[in-house]
């Protein structure tokens, strides 16, 4: 039995979507954040020493991170991985990796820099401009293409889905990145993403 441990909000929401393209089964623990400090709740660490959503559990079997969840599925149910193309393939793997790799890490330093409201105001517009570079670089590579890697959408797009869904709602994604809302309105638009929605409950990044 799949079980995913479900924080509101998070990079599990992505599980969800993945897991409704498989059509597999599955069961959803729910998991609130702190009001106040907006952290994963103590109970995640009863499942994973490090309390952090995603979580998956299969049997006997606990998984984190989403790119290993990501590549366990690819691997057992033999979808969504990389093209056959040797181009496409090596985009699909690009961005498996840049997803967390390239792209978190300048929006966490956003959300981080809000926070501080006046004491992070200096650090805001480099910030700004390392994530224009990113957008620039990202929507002109998707000028020619449906989805990250190709014509048919794979594990690399739902990586994906996640900083540009935080990018679009908090981090200056707009109509000036035309090519990347077009793929954001695709992928939510697909029936799987609308019914990971509807297991996962309410996501502040769907908008």
């Amino acid at each position: 039995m799949i079980i995913v441990h479900h924080l509101e909000n998070s990079r599990s929401q992505r599980i969800l979507w993945l897991l409704e393209e498989l059509r597999l089964d599955y069961e959803i623990k729910h998991y609130k954040r702190d009001p106040r400090t907006m952290r994963a709740p103590r109970a995640l660490k009863k499942v994973h020493p490090l309390g952090k959503a995603p979580i998956l559990q299969e049997d006997a079997v606990i998984l984190a991170e989403s790119g290993a969840i990501f590549e366990h599925f690819v691997q057992t149910e033999k979808r969504f991985g990389p093209p056959r193309d040797l181009h496409d393939a090596r985009r699909y793997r690009l961005y498996m990796h840049y997803a967390e790799g390239s792209l978190m890490p300048p929006l966490f330093a956003m959300l981080v820099v809000n926070k501080l409201g006046l004491l992070g105001r200096p650090a805001r517009k480099p910030i700004m401009k390392m994530l224009h570079e990113h957008f620039v670089y990202l929507d002109e590579d998707m000028a020619d293409r449906p989805y990250f890697a190709g014509d048919q959408l794979t594990a690399a797009d739902m990586m994906m889905s996640f900083p540009l869904e935080a990018a679009r709602s908090r981090a200056g994604l707009d109509e000036r990145y035309p090519n990347l809302l077009a793929w954001l309105r695709r992928c939510h638009e697909r029936p799987a993403y609308q019914r990971a929605l509807e297991r996962g409950g309410d996501y502040a990044y769907a908008g």
